[in-house]
């Protein structure tokens, strides 16, 4: 929702500031999945090195989120930031309110995309893939096409 330009912008400032170490992938622009009736997103995906406990990184994450306007009304519907903890190293880790790697990590073409950009040979924990095999064999076929800032 909102300048959805602007919202990326002010997050990958915050990861840069927050962290030592931060590579971006490209800006990609995705079709929704699951809530249909909204506009498309733009996803990003970003690589950091932290000393942050998975779950500690998850509240960092919230906290942003809810800095630039985050509301949630409307599951998986429209919205101003999503942040979401893809992988945490090798970690597999299954709680309340995290689960690593990411429950939908190896059935979303908009979240693999971006993150075969960035890794493309990094094995998967779990499924043992690497990134570009799983973006490969992803079963979804939803539209991601690198974003052209306007």
């Amino acid at each position: 929702m909102g300048n959805r330009e602007d919202y990326l912008s002010q997050a990958r400032q915050a990861i840069k500031e927050s962290f030592s170490f931060a590579r971006f992938s490209a800006v990609y622009e995705t079709e929704p999945v699951d809530f249909l009736d909204q506009p498309w997103f733009l996803n990003q995906v970003a690589e950091i090195q932290t000393d942050l406990p998975p779950e500690s990184l998850l509240e960092w994450a919230l906290a942003l989120e809810g800095r630039l306007g985050r509301q949630r009304k409307i599951p998986k519907g429209p919205r101003t930031l999503d942040i979401d903890i893809l992988l945490y190293d090798q970690k597999i880790m299954t709680g309340e309110k995290l689960t690593l790697p990411h429950p939908e990590l190896l059935n979303r073409r908009h979240v693999l995309v971006p993150l075969a950009e960035l890794a493309p040979d990094k094995k998967l924990p779990l499924s043992h893939l690497t990134i570009r095999e799983a973006l490969e064999n992803v079963k979804d076929r939803s539209q991601v096409k690198q974003y052209a800032s306007s």
